[in-house]
């Protein structure tokens, strides 16, 4: 299949075994990404996953409800073709994570920031060796080369398909840390993604949220969410 088709022509979708892990057929035929490959990915619980969006699709396809293809066809056509850049680009965040700036006022801010984030600060020194260095205010601050060259090294094993996963953490989060804990299963996503609002949530309760906003953020929860989801698919 060339692109997304607009009109379902399909009855039966199954999940089928190859030559480097599961590929999924519609009517017998094997699907292929955008750019022409062969879908296959490399564990029977992402293909379930996949087949899960084929078979809730209706007379008309929706691209937007089927995220775990749409991150499938990714990690093929895109990422596996520059998985160096794209690693660079994510473990680049380490040197500016999110986690590490904090508020200088007013209190009541300090505090939820402290809370949230030092336990996560702890985490890294515990599974990485060293603590990131916590700084107030926007102005750079560098953090050890040793720790950023260990965390750099967590996200360089990362295979292409969890890579993509992967991305998707970061970005919709903005911290490298976080996404490295949703990886080792340090919280649950939803509540690591809660953890990653502080600061707007500081906003919204003193100034209020439009309606505008508010549909940005579910977005971004749900690809948070979707993506830890293709993630832990690819670990069983």
């Amino acid at each position: 299949m060339s692109g997304w088709v607009k009109k379902r022509f399909w009855t039966v979708v199954e999940v089928c075994a190859v030559e480097g892990g599961y590929t999924i057929t519609l009517d017998g035929r094997a699907i292929r990404t955008p750019a022409k490959a062969a879908l296959v990915v490399p564990t029977r619980a992402l293909a379930d996953l996949l087949a899960e969006e084929w078979r809730a699709q209706g007379e008309t396809l929706s691209p937007e409800h089927m995220p775990a293809t749409r991150a499938a066809n990714a990690a093929i056509d895109k990422v596996r073709g520059q998985k160096d850049a794209v690693t660079e680009l994510l473990a680049d965040y380490g040197d500016s994570d999110m986690v590490c700036y904090r508020a200088e006022s007013p209190d009541e801010l300090v505090v939820r920031e402290a809370q949230a984030w030092d336990p996560l600060l702890d985490w890294v020194a515990h599974r990485y060796g060293l603590r990131p260095i916590a700084c107030c205010g926007v102005v750079h601050v560098p953090q050890p080369k040793s720790l950023l060259d260990n965390l750099r090294a967590d996200v360089a094993r990362l295979s292409s398909f969890e890579l993509t996963a992967f991305h998707d953490l970061v970005a919709m989060s903005g911290s490298l840390i976080i996404a490295l804990a949703v990886l080792d299963r340090y919280a649950s996503p939803e509540e690591l993604w809660q953890v990653s609002l502080i600061d707007e949530d500081w906003q919204i309760a003193q100034w209020g949220e439009d309606e505008e906003a508010r549909a940005l953020t579910a977005g971004r929860r749900a690809a948070f969410l979707n993506a830890a989801r293709f993630y832990f698919a690819l670990q069983q």
